[in-house]
């Protein structure tokens, strides 16, 4: 499952954001230093930049790199390029930390592709795309280079996705049963992000027949023919826990894996209807919601704020450190 990503479609021409005033709290409040994590692992023990070895998805293959060389292509390709030096080196950040935590915690994706330490296909790690490598992208790597977030001494699983839609989820909201042990991510809170994508609200019409084929594989239970749908419960950030359909409560977040996360663009429903045969949902947002919006941290980078301001507000009681110089 791709637990770390949102949605990553970027418009031709981006709309001007307009950005709220009242979020300049976060700015100059961060945190100050860490000390580095416990060396549990060769990556958090590494004080020089190691090598990374790379499933290349599309070939095949696998390729031997520098490490902040990989977090270029990741960079490049999970960030428009254009965007907002400070948003670039927050995205660094948060790349470098999430692919230290991986392989630190069960050696990235040595399990799927022996002999390889991370993979291209962002449904397995980090999408990566060298073509879209820009100095602006250099020189965010180079700025924060071998900088990664920590929490606990432990390095902090800096997952991200799109575009908030207003507010940040909880990794039970937006992730569903693939959060896990949610304790461990006491970092990632639910946080109002008044940054958002120009085309935000969204609406998505899927046939009774899919939606019904979808939610059986979500809840594992079929409900039968659609006839009723209803938001169920809701979470913290009010995104969807549940989807009512007929009488089988169906678990949102799965729903959204299910029906296809490029059409049921996030959970935040604002309603669902059922008409002639059809299903239609409107919301907001894009991707799972958890962790750091890119769409947010472009408008946090644009109001003046910096890499570190953008992820220690994206990621409560997190510091960043050095692993290498």
């Amino acid at each position: 499952m791709d637990t770390h990503r949102g949605n990553y479609v970027w418009p031709a021409v981006v709309a001007v954001l307009v950005i709220g005033l009242g979020y300049l709290s976060w700015s100059r409040l961060g945190p100050g230093p860490a000390a580095r994590p416990a060396p549990s692992s060769k990556w958090t023990a590494a004080t020089t930049e190691p090598d990374v070895r790379v499933y290349m998805s599309d070939s095949g293959t696998i390729e031997t790199l520098k490490f902040e060389k990989y977090i270029e292509g990741v960079v490049a390709a999970e960030m428009e390029p254009s965007w907002p030096l400070e948003a670039l080196k927050a995205q660094a950040i948060v790349a470098r930390s999430f692919a230290i935590a991986e392989l630190d915690r069960k050696g990235g994706v040595s399990s799927l592709h022996p002999g390889a330490d991370v993979s291209t296909n962002p449904e397995e790690f980090q999408a990566y795309n060298p073509s879209r490598v820009t100095d602006n992208v250099r020189r965010a790597v180079e700025e924060t280079r071998g900088q990664i977030l920590t929490y606990g001494g432990r390095p902090v699983w800096a997952i991200f996705h799109a575009d908030a839609g207003g507010q940040t989820a909880t990794p039970a909201e937006g992730l569903g049963a693939a959060a896990g042990e949610t304790t461990s991510y006491a970092y990632i809170r639910s946080v109002k992000v008044p940054w958002t994508a120009p085309n935000t609200e969204w609406t998505a019409t899927f046939s009774g027949d899919e939606l019904r084929a979808a939610a059986t594989r979500a809840a594992k239970k079929d409900p039968g023919p659609v006839t009723a749908i209803a938001i169920g419960t809701k979470g913290p950030s009010g995104r969807a826990l549940t989807v009512v359909v007929g009488s089988t409560s169906v678990p949102a977040p799965e729903l959204r894996l299910a029906l296809g996360s490029t059409r049921m663009r996030s959970n935040m429903l604002t309603s669902v209807a059922v008409a002639g045969g059809k299903v239609t949902m409107k919301g907001k947002g894009f991707g799972h919601g958890v962790g750091l919006s890119q769409w947010g941290a472009r408008g946090m980078a644009t109001e003046g704020g910096t890499a570190e301001d953008i992820v220690t507000y994206f990621f409560s009681g997190a510091r960043t450190v050095k692993l290498w110089p």
